[in-house]
């Protein structure tokens, strides 16, 4: 951690470098452009050479994720400024590790014989990674221009749903059979002279290219040479297939502590292998994803696009907050006669419904957690129901006592503590079914939980919290 946020504010010094130095560069640019002097365009030339080469210097020692990190960082112009600084060798990776809606600006700004040398550049999984965001006649002559097997090797990966091992898998395995002595084992990776990154293995296979286990390479190492590889192999290897969904694939690398896993088609056969790195990917893309979801944006948005695409993203659970707040309104306009006659309602509703809604939240979040985790169902529902109505029970009596008493020495009326009690207790009650409802309704007709499952959660808690109070209020006090 303490490297990682090192890192960033090493990172942090870079962009505001690379800021300086365009700045300086638009400076030049306007100052030049006003003064009438002789030379006036070689001068320009020459100030405006000397800061981009600066400029190149410091990409140049960079590694393309943080160039990556770099370009989500800088306004369009700017960005496209520094896209086309950067060593074209270094063109793929970029794109590789760019966000969706940042790549969109990079791609657009290349023309076909670029994006196609930099598409070139890359592995198999790796042009999938990027395959949605290329102009189709681009993708056509990639394809093309792959030979037959990693042709072959592209159009499987793209043929797999999005979110599942096949998706994630790459193919570079190091297969070996199992009648064959350590030693020979060993003459044979020396030969390859590089194996693929985060290798802690090696894929036993038979004559037909049916798995039959692995060879971690410590066994290689703390084993004699003359042994066979069936003598030391582990049979029990965990194994995917290409259907499988990538969610239980990274719950089972940590449940396990995998760093690489054997994937095989429906023969067993080894096909390619998932690997720790494109978990982590995974993982770390599905919690940002989720992040913009409990909000209700509905994708990833470039912090410096357009005005018009940022509303595009925002405007859909901004229409339902709307439209939840009407709803509220009219319960409170209902009421208006009793608010009238006891104005400390007016200051009090809004604390019932705001605890409602917290206490919902953090119900809805522990659901969403146990729904990824294949913790929840509607099998266990009624336990979990019970015991999420015995916390907001309990909470109920407890801070609802509290705010009962406060609200009796505030305004000196006994019936309104017990109304601000009862109405706390009741809407916690409701906030715990809506919290353990809502995700749960939503996963079983085939919605993501965590989509704007915050905004509802909000909504039922405030409309049910002022009718709550408010109903009681008038029965109690009017």
């Amino acid at each position: 951690m303490k490297k990682e946020n090192q890192r960033k504010e090493s990172l942090g010094e870079v962009i505001d470098q690379i800021l300086n130095l365009l700045g300086k560069h638009k400076l030049v640019d306007g100052l030049v452009d006003k003064q009438d002097i002789p030379k006036q365009k070689l001068i320009k030339n020459l100030v405006n050479k000397q800061n981009l080469n600066t400029l190149m210097r410091l990409l140049n020692d960079l590694h393309p994720a943080d160039i990556a990190d770099i370009l989500e960082s800088l306004p369009i112009d700017e960005r496209l400024i520094v896209w086309d600084l950067v060593k074209s060798e270094s063109d793929g990776e970029i794109l590789v590790e760019v966000s969706d809606a940042v790549r969109e600006t990079l791609i657009a700004d290349m023309d076909n014989t670029e994006l196609l040398a930099a598409a070139e550049q890359l592995d198999t999984d790796e042009i999938a990674d990027i395959a949605a965001h290329l102009p189709k006649n681009v993708l056509q002559d990639l394809l093309e221009s792959l030979d037959v097997q990693n042709r072959e090797r592209l159009q499987s990966t793209l043929s797999y749903k999005e979110n599942t091992v096949g998706a994630l898998m790459d193919y570079d395995v190091v297969p070996i059979r199992e009648d064959i002595s350590l030693e020979v084992v060993l003459r044979y990776l020396r030969k390859l002279g590089k194996l693929p990154d985060h290798t802690d293995k090696l894929f036993v296979v038979d004559r037909e290219g049916s798995i039959l286990g692995v060879l971690p390479l410590k066994k290689i190492i703390v084993n004699e040479l003359d042994l066979k590889v069936r003598d030391i192999m582990s049979s029990d290897a965990v194994l995917f297939k290409p259907n499988d969904e990538a969610d239980q694939a990274s719950d089972a690398f940590e449940r396990y502590d995998l760093v690489t896993a054997p994937v095989v088609n429906d023969e067993n056969k080894l096909i390619g292998r998932l690997s720790v790195n494109a978990v982590v990917d995974y993982i770390r893309e599905e919690a940002e994803s989720d992040k913009l979801s409990m909000v209700g944006l509905r994708e990833e948005e470039d912090l410096f696009s357009s005005i018009w695409k940022s509303v595009q993203n925002r405007w859909a659970w901004l229409a339902i907050n709307i439209v939840t707040a009407l709803l509220a309104s009219r319960v409170i306009g209902a009421f208006e006669g009793s608010i009238e006659k006891v104005v400390a309602l007016a200051a009090l509703m809004p604390i019932v419904a705001g605890i409602g809604g917290n206490s919902g939240n953090q119900t809805t979040t522990m659901i969403v957690r146990g729904l990824a985790l294949g913790q929840v169902s509607f099998s266990n529902l009624q336990r979990l129901m019970q015991k999420e109505l015995g916390v907001a029970l309990l909470n109920g009596v407890l801070w609802g006592g509290v705010l009962g008493i406060f609200a009796y020495l505030l305004y000196g009326n006994i019936k309104l503590g017990f109304v601000m009690t009862a109405a706390m207790i009741l809407n916690l009650l409701l906030s715990a079914i809506m919290g353990v409802m809502i995700p749960l309704v939503m996963n079983r007709f085939g919605k993501d939980p965590a989509v704007g499952s915050s905004v509802l959660i909000t909504a039922m808690t405030d409309s049910g919290g002022f009718f709550i109070f408010l109903g009681l209020a008038t029965i109690v006090l009017i």
